[in-house]
């Protein structure tokens, strides 16, 4: 019988009762019912004719984890027969010799809250990886009384993943209008370039922050990784729990294991007495970033994939494992794809991070926000520094045809100096912009390649010098470079500048 003659056996039944009834409160309660009866019936909504024909795997059980019912997508997908599944509790159904391994309904029913898992059904040959959403159902009481889990295959998460950057413009299709006001307002100053080439990560984060979905962050080094970490983490249902960061290639390989695990007293030789817990459980229930994912040794990343994947560590030299509740983000400026070749990153450790992969563009690729960059950190800096400082034309035109090796970080820095050798006059010449980039304005000769401190001493030299040349004493050129004679006093001597060159010039 489908759901369309079952309401109208239901009402019947209803107006035959309503007929009956003497109870007035009983005959609104029950009008209400067939009123809400009737609308489903004008509008010919069949929510079970809907289920059964999505692409989406469709999984439910009760709040015990009694499997209730399953779409047909859910066996086209897995291999998995219905009747393999229904009537059996879930925790009967995993393992590898049974059904599948993985899943969120367990989750859900142990934390009452929405989750977000990987799923490998053995039905198949191969077996078949899937990313499950577990979303509770509660009764009017705040009872759980279903869980339904949606899933889809990684094969079409694989499609989806290698067009990615069409998935990212297709939502940002779907969401043109800006983020509203109140959105806008949770998310910080510091992830620059929202109306422009990272509008798409401002998009992906409002919609995956308040899950806990693992994300992969990729891009090179100074691009700003750590700041859309923050974003998400601050945007997070779990923003008010701790975040544990740590630099995975900045820890020896022999102590890395004992940082992330913890150890019990006496697990090795040097180890605290009374033992010592691990990042993972400083963690438990906020988020732990991996910064530097693709430096960790292979052996540890075996156990890393295992403590992602069943939310479980057990500390050196322990036995009792530990559960944990911890969402994960992981930074790398490293190409996985490539270290998975190279026999140096484990394949299956990779798909578990990179559910929700976000790549951070170059700046040399989203020059469109170098202004808006420039006038913040300008912004930052002369606050900090209490001065006043501006970029001229022709200095905004050198900074947008320069390759930008170091990305975001290195026009951090180079701003901050800029901004430290206005000396109160609010600009700087064009040769000392030109130095700190080793570019050539127009009739000079190239410099040689020199890293940014060397840049940066070399024309300080080269503008003391010149000033020199053209000044009658240090005073002179204290006036027209705006900082104290003893301050230039300080510079011949530490750059060796031989001054005075002639009798005719005075030191004071």
């Amino acid at each position: 019988m489908n759901q369309y003659l079952a309401i109208c056996n239901i009402r019947q039944q209803l107006l035959e009762t309503i007929r009956q009834s003497s109870d007035e409160n009983m005959t609104q309660q029950l009008l209400r019912i067939d009123s809400e009866l009737q609308y489903f019936l004008e509008k010919d909504i069949d929510f079970k004719e809907i289920v059964d024909g999505l692409d989406d795997s469709i999984f439910i059980t009760d709040a015990a984890g009694n499997v209730l019912y399953v779409n047909p997508a859910y066996t086209k997908n897995t291999g998995v027969e219905p009747d393999e599944v229904l009537g059996h509790n879930v925790a009967d159904l995993i393992s590898k010799d049974k059904i599948y391994t993985g899943g969120a309904v367990l989750d859900v029913i142990k934390t009452k809250k929405s989750a977000f898992r990987l799923s490998t059904t053995y039905k198949t040959n191969p077996p078949r990886m899937g990313y499950v959403v577990g979303t509770p159902i509660f009764n009017e009481k705040g009872e759980l009384r279903q869980i339904v889990a949606s899933s889809r295959t990684i094969i079409s998460l694989k499609a989806l993943k290698d067009d990615f950057q069409t998935f990212i413009k297709e939502i940002h299709e779907l969401d043109k209008k800006p983020i509203d006001k109140k959105s806008d307002e949770r998310l910080s100053e510091d992830l620059i370039g929202k109306h422009t080439t990272l509008a798409n990560i401002w998009t992906i984060i409002s919609h995956i922050a308040p899950s806990d979905a693992t994300v992969l962050i990729t891009g090179e080094s100074g691009v700003g990784k750590e700041v859309i970490a923050d974003e998400i983490y601050k945007n997070s249902r779990r923003n008010k729990k701790p975040f544990i960061k740590i630099n995975c290639a900045s820890i020896p390989a022999n102590l890395l294991e004992s940082e992330l695990f913890g150890y019990e007293r006496g697990a090795f030789s040097g180890a605290n007495v009374k033992g010592k817990p691990g990042l993972f459980e400083l963690a438990n229930e906020g988020t732990l970033l991996l910064d530097e994912i693709g430096d960790m040794p292979m052996d540890l990343q075996v156990k890393l994939l295992r403590a992602i994947q069943t939310q479980e560590i057990t500390r050196i030299g322990g036995t009792q494992p530990i559960k944990l509740d911890i969402r994960f983000l992981a930074l790398t400026n490293s190409n996985l794809k490539e270290k998975i070749k190279e026999g140096t990153f484990r394949q299956d450790l990779y798909y578990r991070l990179n559910v929700i992969p976000i790549y951070v563009p170059p700046l040399r690729e989203r020059l469109q926000d170098l202004d808006e960059l420039c006038r913040f950190f300008i912004q930052k800096f002369t606050d900090k520094y209490n001065c006043f400082f501006e970029l001229t034309h022709r200095q905004l035109d050198y900074l947008s045809h320069y390759d930008w090796p170091g990305n975001i970080r290195e026009l951090e820095n180079i701003i901050e100096y800029l901004v430290l050798c206005s000396s109160g006059i609010g600009q700087v010449d064009d040769s000392v912009l030109t130095g700190l980039l080793n570019i050539s304005r127009p009739g000079e000769e190239p410099m040689e390649d020199m890293d940014f401190t060397s840049a940066v001493a070399r024309f300080e030299k080269q503008l003391l010098e010149k000033t020199l040349e053209n000044s009658h004493s240090l005073r002179d050129a204290g006036q027209k470079l705006n900082i104290n004679a003893s301050t230039i006093s300080r510079k011949i001597k530490q750059y060796n500048i031989q001054y005075p060159k002639s009798p005719g010039n005075s030191g004071e």
